[in-house]
């Protein structure tokens, strides 16, 4: 935590010296929420817009909604230095504002295509409020084609409202900034990220957001000036890789455990070479949250409407929706019936660091537990709350890990929390009626396991 502040205060004094932008940012969710507050501390005017009244007001009393570390200090330092406040007054801010940044979410819907709607609402109220020159930032995940249709929603917008001061699409611009923060450390991705990607159509739109980028230029990190239709293109094939090797050394590390090879050595020896990379070839129960799963299955649509299979990502998904239910399997080898038998969850939340728990394993195998009559027994820093409203009580929730323990006849390890890691291997062992350990984020060394006399089933590796 340290030395991401040291970071945060380094960066924003790039900004002394450069003119301050007032900004409006719509929808305050975790990427709106980091955004803004990383600007704020840039030196930029910021004000962030959410239609629900109560995740304002609790903002307003300096109370944040979601957990991500270092948000809080950064929101709240921002907040009373007067550069950071929060509104519902959508209208007020567009009016008031040079730059209207959207960060509304865009789940899939039924069809398993993006919605929409919230995307759109933003754009047609921006359209009817548009009092001066002002560029709409699209930071939402769209299908290609995306700034196009906002440009023609805003557009008729202004056509409706009549307004005198606009003159076609030259008094606006809709720029594709996407995201690439990761749930866990975004602060530390949006103050030293790989590359900033901005999809423009004008120069005076390019300027103002070089602009609005200025302490990152100053660190010398690139702005890839594109077109709009390549920076969500660039999102979209950005995420799809990730997900494709997730899934690729996931479907690895099933045919190591046949032929008795250990996927952690085989992802170094892999990862060493540079055209590979060793990031994202950890195996393990699959990837989760709210953008992965979402932007593989909303590319899988997009293509076979127009045409194209996508097989490679309709098997990229096909392992990852699979790849939870292992742990069932794992768990049946050692106890072929579950009914009646207690287990201990560690981990319900898609990814340590995070209180976010959608499409994570947990919330897919839980559920399968308990149709099977095992009772339940959860624990995870940060996960509890949310897990909550989607389970309810059909589970037990202890009050740290090593109570999750007592009584229980297996663990089973879904986060890779840093506590989970650190955990002492002879009280989980005291703790548990008998010592059988199924781990679905290979935590712990086979050796160690096996000489403690632990009954211990990971991915990718046997005993």
């Amino acid at each position: 935590m340290c030395i991401k502040y040291a970071t945060i205060q380094l960066t924003s004094m790039y900004l002394s010296n450069q003119r301050r932008m007032k900004i409006s940012i719509i929808g305050v969710g975790y990427v709106g929420l980091v955004t803004g507050a990383c600007f704020a501390e840039w030196g930029h005017e910021v004000i962030c817009i959410d239609i629900d009244r109560n995740r304002i007001e609790f903002l307003k009393l300096g109370k944040i909604p979601i957990y991500e570390p270092g948000l809080e200090e950064l929101v709240l330092r921002n907040a009373q230095q007067g550069r950071l406040n929060f509104s519902t007054n959508s209208e007020e801010a567009i009016k008031s504002t040079e730059v209207v940044i959207n960060a509304v979410g865009t789940p899939l819907n039924k069809d398993n295509k993006a919605d929409l709607s919230a995307v759109e609402s933003v754009a047609r109220v921006f359209g009817q409020n548009l009092n001066k020159r002002t560029v709409f930032v699209n930071k939402s995940t769209i299908p290609m084609g995306g700034a196009t249709h906002l440009s023609t929603l805003i557009l008729e917008s202004c056509e409706k409202q009549e307004t005198p001061l606009l003159d076609g699409a030259k008094f606006f611009e809709v720029v594709s900034n996407p995201e690439f923060l990761r749930e866990g450390s975004a602060i530390q991705d949006f103050m030293n990220p790989d590359r900033i990607v901005i999809g423009v159509e004008s120069e005076w739109a390019r300027q103002v957001m070089e602009q609005l980028y200025e302490p990152l230029r100053a660190k010398g990190i690139p702005l890839m000036i594109t077109s709009c239709a390549n920076a969500e293109a660039i999102k979209y094939a950005s995420n799809a890789f990730l997900a494709t090797k997730i899934s690729f050394i996931n479907e690895m590390a099933s045919l190591c455990e046949i032929y008795g090879a250990n996927i952690e050595e085989v992802a170094q020896g892999m990862g060493m070479d540079p055209r590979i990379a060793p990031a994202f070839l950890k195996a393990g129960i699959g990837y989760g949250g709210s953008c992965l799963p979402k932007d593989v299955m909303q590319l899988i649509v997009s293509g076979q409407g127009k045409g194209a299979e996508m097989s490679l990502l309709r098997a990229v998904d096909h392992i990852n929706r699979t790849q939870p239910m292992r742990m069932m399997a794992r768990l049946k080898e050692v106890y072929p019936e579950l009914r009646g038998l207690t287990f201990a969850i560690w981990g319900l939340t898609f990814k340590p660091e995070t209180d976010d728990i959608r499409e994570s394993a947990a919330m897919q195998i839980i559920p399968e537990l308990i149709k099977e009559g095992a009772m339940i027994r959860v624990f995870d820093p940060q996960g509890m709350i949310n897990a909550k409203k989607q389970l309810g009580e059909t589970v037990h929730y202890a009050e740290d890990h090593t109570s999750a323990l007592k009584g229980a006849d297996a663990l089973l390890i879904l986060t890779e929390w840093e506590i989970f890691k650190k955990a002492d291997l002879d009280q989980i062992k005291k703790n548990l009626k008998k010592p059988i350990v199924i781990d679905g984020r290979n935590l712990y060394d086979l050796n160690e396991m096996k000489s403690k006399g632990f009954v211990y089933k990971s991915i990718g590796r046997t005993l």
